[in-house]
């Protein structure tokens, strides 16, 4: 396994010598730091929690502001907690599609 580290080892360096001399393209950097990653798996852990911590942080920014729109859409009150008091209206079902006094589960 001396060989291929070794390997890995002499294009990192050669990726690193090529950023120094000026070569700022993404694909560079990333194949650099993927050759670092393998040399060094706890590089890697760290890069990805770092990731995850900032996709985190992201995420909590937004639940706020859903909720203030959300607020905003209904008006600071909810329907369902305001009273209005018996409807006024006239009863739309007949007695007949009113249920009756025994229970429909019992199949009889």
């Amino acid at each position: 396994m001396s060989w291929q580290r070794a390997s890995i080892q002499a294009a990192a360096n050669y990726l690193r010598e090529r950023i120094n001399a000026g070569a700022t393209d993404p694909r560079t950097k990333v194949v650099y730091e993927g050759l670092l990653e393998v040399l060094d798996p706890s590089r890697r852990a760290t890069r990805l929690q770092r990731e995850m911590a900032d996709a985190a942080k992201s995420a909590v920014a937004v639940q706020p502001s859903r909720e203030r729109r959300a607020n905003e859409r209904r008006g600071y009150e909810e329907r369902r907690r305001a009273n209005h008091g018996p409807s006024s209206g006239v009863e739309r079902r007949r007695g007949i599609d009113r249920r009756s006094g025994r229970d429909r589960r019992s199949g009889g």
